[in-house]
């Protein structure tokens, strides 16, 4: 079997298995282009094409080919110590043979898991345009207080049809990580642990804190972007030097306070290297400069620095941010 590329235009109808959720518009629209996610969603749509063969004398003669559309979707919740994983099929064209197949399906987990369920009946691959589906729900093992733990699943797909021998293939779902270590969380929660979220600071509610943010990005310091996010870090030695190197001699400004970007609890602090910059009207002797490595500092409102380390906080609470995890930061409306 081979994974053939073709345009997904194919309409899903109802569920045919209990409990099926509706695949996102955002993986739809992404299909064929890998795996996509959201911090508690994973989902790629890829292709399979199933091949029926005899030999006879020695020649192989292929008797048939059915291509399918794949959907593969798994979601978590981040205060849920369970998630789902399904698997979704549909042939949208074959001939021969290959088009009398049934396929079944069966989800295991590999990691801090338990398989909680899996169900995927066997039924006809035909007619066209028929989608099977699979859902099979995990429970993390990770529950002691401090424990974080990672689990991978996989769908095990096997066709059967009739003296033809069983053709197998899996697929496996990006790494669903679960905790009970998240400071100021009581609850266990799971995500997709390589997704960067996304830590908004207002313009319109924070307007100095925004504007620094906004002009250290355009001068090369990463954090906006996937491909160039923060990583966090919970090392308190770490976070006070990138705070000391960075601010420790700030002027004395009354209304005003020194912030510091990337922020300090991130690996890209001046604890990591580089030198200071700053911009106009931000109350520092420093260079103006540009570049990806460093920190600029600038004096803005202090109540408005003040409540950043709150929203920080909330930030990496809420989507279960532990150290070493990428984010981005983004200002807002």
């Amino acid at each position: 079997m081979t994974t053939p590329k073709s345009p997904f235009t194919q309409e899903r109808p109802g569920a045919q298995v209990q409990d099926i959720v509706a695949i996102p518009d955002w993986c739809i629209e992404n299909a064929y282009t890998g795996v996509w996610a959201l911090r508690t969603q994973a989902c790629e749509i890829t292709g399979l094409l199933y091949t029926t063969y005899v030999i006879r004398n020695g020649v192989r003669t292929v008797t048939g080919e059915a291509s399918f559309n794949v959907i593969n979707y798994s979601y978590s919740s981040t205060s849920l110590p369970d998630w789902g994983h399904q698997i979704e099929l549909s042939a949208y064209q074959g001939w021969g043979d290959a088009l009398r197949a049934s396929l079944s399906g069966v989800a295991s987990g590999s990691g801090s898991c338990t398989t909680a369920s899996s169900s995927f009946p066997a039924r006809p691959i035909s007619p066209l345009n028929t989608w099977l589906q699979g859902e099979s729900y995990f429970s993390t093992t990770a529950t002691a207080a401090g424990a974080i733990g990672s689990c991978t699943t996989t769908w095990s797909l096997t066709f059967t049809n009739g003296t033809y021998t069983p053709a197998g293939i899996s697929y496996d779902m990006s790494e669903i990580r679960c905790d009970n270590a998240t400071a100021g969380n009581a609850a266990v929660g799971c995500v997709v642990p390589w997704y960067a979220s996304e830590l908004v600071y207002s313009q319109s509610s924070y307007p100095s804190l925004a504007s620094h943010v906004s002009r250290a990005q355009a001068s090369g310091l990463p954090g906006a972007t996937f491909d160039a996010p923060l990583t966090r870090t919970t090392n308190e030695t770490i976070i006070n030097t990138n705070r000391s190197l960075a601010c420790g001699d700030a002027p004395s400004i009354s209304g005003l306070s020194c912030d510091e970007y990337p922020i300090a609890r991130s690996y890209e602090g001046l604890s990591s290297g580089g030198s200071r910059r700053t911009f106009d009207n931000c109350n520092f002797n420093l260079p103006q400069q540009t570049g990806p490595t460093g920190v600029s500092v600038c004096m803005i409102t202090a109540t408005e620095n003040n409540a950043q380390g709150g929203l920080n906080t909330q930030f990496f609470r809420r989507e279960r941010v532990l150290d070493g995890d990428p984010f981005r930061v983004t200002v807002g409306a």
